[in-house]
């Protein structure tokens, strides 16, 4: 069963009344279409269009040509069995058949020719009986939205959602032929923006030598495209906005060639090794700036970037603050950090992991934590031993007066420290936590309140996790003395984040 779902592109054809009341026409044209579309890597659909006209056209006006549509639809008027001859070719060459009902008889028309597609044309698009005999034929639905104003869009939107259809809008201009100044091409964007989770396509009526406007509807999004389209004769002339085939292929090309262009979409495309070799020659390589010695770790200070890099070297684009670097041999000053000469060490996903149960934490805890602001996460003996020795902390207000929250996973401590100029008070918000303040060891449950006074040592954890309103005057940042001298010595025991909620 045909689904619009898939995404892929198609591209529909549609014949309307351009077979002139003739099989042998309507055939004719199908096959010349048929030809068209060989080897390129498109879907196709084809379109006829149903009305049952004893009751579509009123009584008094059967047999009158005062109404151009009434002339051209008698006149070009086909039998079921000849509307199902032409849709039985187009099934036979392999085209997604589709068909516009203009009335409620022809949806059971559709249904008994069994078409993979129903189209809503524009000026049906609010017909609201013809929607709900449609909605009850379990086919997808194409619509489109010429002349349809916003609020009959999310009504018609909500329609189809609410009855779990599968339907795609078309952006549609209703002028026949359509000007370039009338097409409104911006209009694909707006569709898709306001409706994400629909598909959207463009129906066109411009200019049939027109192969531009096809290209913006492809870069703007859209995956369906229609055409009308005839094939002229001896007898037969084609009216101002159908395509003939040679038209047709050279839209359909135009359309080829925007498609490679645009490349693939939502995601990132796989790059040639001519492009990756390129950007390294131009990015600049980690060179030592002091001797340093195999084992040791290379901070930034460590090193320079310059140019030009060699094959196997470490890129300054290769430093980050997820990213440790270790020495593996002797490197004298200039030398180059190599893949060879280096051990590198990634702790992104550990931090991603980190925040992950934060935020887990935070959710559990119904604490409410301000938007945008930073997280630090601190990991004083590195961030392997996180889970043993860390906590993270938000600092909400550091002014003249200082608010923070610390978070504390089940099972963590902080080591033991002390402050010379702010004092601090704890405020237990959930979970369980114990305090050591100068050797003196306390549990505390939420709701409870602890000051730490200037130069007490004080060292703090948690067995099943617990967060901490720490109220204090201002912050310094070389406030904090911990009797672990090995603590002070880690000048990455800090990760600062921001937009971490998002």
């Amino acid at each position: 069963m045909f689904t619009l779902k898939s995404g892929e592109p198609l591209f529909i054809f549609e014949m309307a009344n351009n077979h002139m009341g003739s099989v042998e026409h309507g055939l004719r044209i199908i096959r010349a279409f048929h030809a068209v579309s060989q080897n390129l890597p498109f879907r196709f659909g084809f379109k006829l269009q149903y009305r049952h006209l004893d009751t579509f056209i009123h009584p008094d006006y059967h047999g009158r040509d005062d109404s151009k549509y009434v002339k051209r639809f008698s006149e070009t008027r086909l039998d079921d069995q000849q509307m199902l001859a032409l849709k039985t070719e187009m099934q036979t060459l392999g085209f997604v058949s589709i068909c516009t009902p203009f009335d409620e008889r022809s949806v059971d028309l559709i249904e008994a020719h069994e078409y993979d597609v129903i189209k809503i044309g524009s000026c049906s698009f609010t017909d609201w009986s013809l929607l709900e005999r449609v909605v009850k034929a379990d086919k997808p639905i194409i619509a489109s939205t010429a002349g349809a104003a916003l609020e009959e869009i999310d009504r018609v939107v909500n329609f189809f959602e609410h009855r779990g259809k599968d339907f795609a809008l078309m952006h549609c201009t209703g002028e026949y032929p359509t000007a370039d100044a009338r097409l409104q091409l911006n209009q694909i964007d707006f569709l898709r923006q306001r409706y994400p989770q629909v598909r959207v396509g463009y129906s066109t009526h411009e200019n049939p030598d027109n192969a531009d406007s096809i290209k913006i509807a492809i870069a703007k999004g859209a995956t369906i495209f229609e055409k009308h389209i005839g094939v002229p004769t001896d007898s037969i002339r084609l009216n101002a906005y159908s395509a003939t085939p040679e038209q047709i292929g050279r839209w359909l090309e135009s359309a080829r060639q925007t498609f490679e262009m645009c490349g693939v979409a939502g995601t990132r495309p796989d790059f040639s090794q001519e492009e990756i070799a390129t950007l390294r020659s131009l990015q600049r390589g980690v060179f030592a700036r002091r001797a340093i010695a195999q084992g040791e770790r290379i901070r930034g200070g460590d090193v320079f970037f310059a140019i030009p890099t060699t094959g196997n070297q470490v890129t300054a684009n290769d430093f980050s603050k997820y990213t440790e670097f270790y020495a593996q041999a002797d490197l004298p000053v200039n030398a180059p950090l190599l893949a060879t000469n280096t051990r590198r060490h990634e702790t992104r996903e550990q931090v991603y992991k980190i925040v992950q149960r934060v935020k887990q934490f935070l959710r559990t805890s119904g604490v409410v934590v301000p938007p945008r602001v930073d997280l630090e996460i601190s990991h004083h003996y590195g961030i392997d031993r996180f889970d043993e020795y860390g906590l993270t902390m938000l600092t909400v207000v550091n002014r003249e007066y200082c608010k923070k929250l610390i978070v504390l996973l089940p099972g963590q401590r902080h080591p033991e420290q002390y402050h010379q100029v702010k004092e601090e008070t704890f405020h237990v918000l959930y979970g369980d936590a114990w305090v050591d303040l100068n050797g003196a060891h306390r549990q505390c449950r939420a709701g409870e309140v602890i000051v730490v006074e200037r130069g007490v040592r004080h060292s703090f954890g948690t067995e099943r996790g617990v967060v901490i309103e720490e109220i204090s005057s201002t912050h310094h940042g070389e406030d904090s003395f911990y009797t672990d001298p090995s603590i002070r010595q880690n000048e990455s025991r800090k990760t600062l984040l921001t937009y971490w909620l998002e």
